[in-house]
């Protein structure tokens, strides 16, 4: 079982920057996928990035690329997404998933998942 805490959600102003942590319980296998993924109301959970292999392979969701970027820091199983340049269209719960089930990266098809947080971007 593996506990995923999020934090480092919050407001701020179009063009501003978040950078949001995600904290395991403990380490998962470098096979394994940690992920970022978000939801805003009434729309699906989309893949935002995705990281792998101990921090060597990274994903991002095409619109996303140059704009976010996920590390990891494998010595505190903690898992980062630097956000820049946001815009009012981001605003949703993020979610830090890890273990696919298989498939692509950006399925949500993960065993476990943290609670969010939420990142409110105004014009």
């Amino acid at each position: 079982q593996v506990q995923l805490v999020e934090s480092g959600g919050g407001s701020v102003q179009e063009g501003g920057s978040l950078s949001l942590s995600c904290a395991a319980s403990k380490y998962t296998h470098r096979r394994n996928y940690m992920a970022w993924f978000r939801q805003a109301p009434g729309e699906e959970r989309e893949g935002v990035a995705a990281i792998v292999a101990r921090g060597l392979v990274t994903y991002y969701a095409d619109s996303l690329k140059g704009r976010f970027t996920i590390s990891q820091d494998n010595a505190s199983n903690t898992v980062y997404l630097k956000m820049n340049s946001l815009n009012p269209e981001y605003t949703a719960m993020y979610y830090c998933a890890a273990v696919s089930r298989g498939g692509r990266w950006d399925s949500p098809d993960y065993i476990y998942w943290g609670l969010g947080t939420q990142v409110t971007v105004s014009s």
